[in-house]
């Protein structure tokens, strides 16, 4: 079998529907489809159908790791720490864990883009997004509370600190004989 290299190598991947730089992705009717076969199986295990790349290529991730462990070849190695880990090596368990995760990286590359179009339509705010350093780079500005959905986080650790503690069970021979000194130390 002859591999073509350089420029040609994406063409043709591109024509196959093959994704040029994401494993385990492909397109297939304007939508991008992902799967991954078992190790040493010729059976494979279908991980969905998604509008991006990147979330196909997520949902490949997921699955290697789950099948091939630390030593799978991912499409974002970086960020293998924060993906879901299927509860068992089960391919209903693992095209769960996979659709989860590329849910979450669609959500998070939705929340960018609607943020972006926000942005470029609100330019008379006086918003000062991209300001230049000394280096002659960019930095943009991303609201990590709007991609993590903040608000509801401290919203929720703000109920938390709403519940009164929990009662101490101290037997009441223990209150009686300690009627004249009520400090931590004297509780067994």
């Amino acid at each position: 079998m002859l591999y073509s290299t350089g420029c040609n190598a994406s063409a043709s991947a591109l024509a196959s529907g093959h994704h040029p730089s994401y494993r385990g992705v492909r397109r297939r009717n304007g939508k991008w489809v992902s799967e991954i076969r078992e190790p040493r199986t010729p059976k494979r295990i279908w991980l969905g159908t998604y509008t991006t790349p990147e979330m196909a290529a997520v949902a490949y991730d997921v699955a290697a790791l789950a099948l091939k462990g630390q030593d799978a070849e991912l499409n974002f190695p970086n960020s293998a720490s924060s993906l879901p880990v299927p509860a068992s090596s089960s391919p209903r368990d693992i095209q769960a864990a996979a659709a989860t995760a590329a849910a979450a990286a669609g959500a998070a590359q939705d929340a960018l883009t609607s943020y972006n179009e926000e942005v470029n339509t609100n330019t008379t705010n006086n918003l000062i997004i991209v300001e230049n350093n000394p280096i002659g780079t960019n930095n943009v500005f991303v609201d990590e509370d709007l991609i993590f959905d903040m608000p509801n986080v401290l919203m929720n650790m703000a109920e938390g600190m709403l519940l009164s503690p929990p009662r101490l069970d101290v037997d009441d021979a223990a209150d009686e004989a300690n009627t004249g000194d009520n400090s931590l130390w004297n509780y067994p």
